[in-house]
């Protein structure tokens, strides 16, 4: 957490209101960051610790209830709001499927936004670690240091780029799971395309070349899926 009240990941493609929400949570003390579509906000929910995230539905590239699913897929605890135009009782049953705390349409008051916030944050805190916090992974006989973007070995250290830090703490986070190609794509690189597909390729072959003096660590190809992180 950043201060005393908290940050906030906000997703709002429409620019007066992502700006008019942002500066009223700024006022309460709030450290907020505001994202135009879903796979920017995914990106930048990987980069950052949130305590809470706010999420307009209908967004471009990739919309709310997606993005929602794409969080649950790494932090299934952090609580989310979804902003909406919608009101009809199918789109708010959607949005409890897709992972929401909470539902608000538009047009809402701020001091209702904030007051939902205050409660799902009263209500949330102190129920256990953040899954996301985490820094230090143990695999096998090495120790991953994500902050400080070190793998750690008993013949010697490595210096990982941001990006091979990036990729490997979500394959940390999801060992003995299946980690889908596009969720790693959209939340180190923003995006899906074929060509970044190939370059995803590149590093999950570098850190396997990183990882193989230890031989019962397995970064296995899931065909057409992803990939599973495994450690005998």
């Amino acid at each position: 957490m950043s201060d005393e009240k908290g940050t906030i990941l906000l997703v709002e493609d429409d620019q007066n209101l992502g700006f008019v929400v942002q500066d009223a949570l700024r006022r309460k003390g709030y450290t907020v960051h505001l994202c135009r579509d879903g796979k920017e906000g995914l990106k930048y929910f990987n980069e950052h610790a949130y305590d809470i995230c706010v999420l307009d539905v209908m967004l471009p590239h990739k919309d709310g209830f997606s993005l929602a699913e794409d969080i649950r897929l790494t932090d299934p605890t952090v609580p989310i709001v979804f902003l909406t135009a919608k009101s009809q009782t199918e789109d708010r049953i959607a949005g409890f499927k897709a992972g929401g705390d909470d539902y608000l349409t538009k047009p809402f008051s701020h001091e209702e936004l904030m007051l939902r916030i205050e409660a799902i944050l009263r209500r949330t805190r102190g129920k256990g670690e953040n899954p996301r916090a985490k820094d230090v992974f143990g695999i096998g006989s090495y120790v991953f240091d994500h902050r400080n973007m070190m793998l750690d070995h008993p013949d010697g250290a490595r210096k990982l780029t941001k990006k091979e830090a990036d990729v490997l703490r979500l394959l940390c986070m999801h060992r003995d799971q299946v980690l889908p190609r596009e969720l790693v794509l959209n939340m180190v690189w923003g995006d899906d395309t074929y060509f970044l597909g190939r370059s995803l390729d590149v590093f999950i072959s570098r850190l396997r070349k990183y990882l193989r003096a230890d031989p019962r660590i397995h970064i296995n190809n899931v065909h057409g899926v992803g990939f599973r992180f495994q450690v005998d």
